[in-house]
């Protein structure tokens, strides 16, 4: 656009016309235009339609538990540990997430906790999910807490801590058997 206006100024002006001055008052104005023409978008229909899309982002309302497991992150791995301070296993850290950040009270096993919340059979899991793995041959061996973007929450093993993990890493990803949503 700006070089059709331009072709149109400078067939209008005569040959003496043209100065230096003039030369730059073209690409002035070109400039101005060019702007204007920017800001004439800024609040169409399309800019709308890109705000609208952040309503679409996955959500359950359930982010305070994913929080609250992040924020548990580095404390050690304890078998049958329930709380910070003694430490936890991966069913005592989803039951104290979730009893403190949801006040959802959780039974201590993660079979009976299997049991609990819908699947989320062909949709993505949404933070604050459980996510459950088969670790040891049973189908509900081992939980975490999904957090987003492809990474959960658990307490993996003796001699480790509570950490924040990909389920797509390739022993997560061969062993995962279902997401689980909890409803307060």
């Amino acid at each position: 656009m700006s070089v059709h206006v331009l072709r149109i100024m400078l067939l209008t002006l005569s040959k003496k016309a043209l100065s230096c001055r003039t030369l730059m008052g073209c690409g002035i104005f070109i400039c101005i235009l060019s702007m204007l023409s920017g800001c004439a978008n800024f609040g169409s229909k399309n800019h709308v339609a890109k705000v609208a899309q952040f309503k679409q982002d996955t959500s359950v309302g359930t982010e305070d538990i994913s929080i609250a497991a992040l924020g548990l992150v580095g404390v050690p791995y304890r078998y049958g540990g329930n709380n910070p301070n003694g430490g936890f296993d991966c069913s005592g850290l989803i039951a104290y997430v979730f009893n403190k950040s949801a006040n959802i009270k959780l039974p201590r096993t993660i079979q009976e906790m299997s049991n609990r919340g819908q699947g989320v059979d062909n949709g993505s899991p949404a933070p604050g999910d459980l996510v459950f793995f088969n670790t040891t041959g049973a189908k509900f061996s081992h939980a975490g807490i999904y957090v987003g973007q492809g990474r959960f929450v658990h307490a993996p093993s003796a001699g480790g801590t509570v950490r924040l993990d990909y389920i797509t890493a390739p022993y997560w990803a061969a062993r995962f058997t279902e997401a689980r949503r909890l409803s307060p």
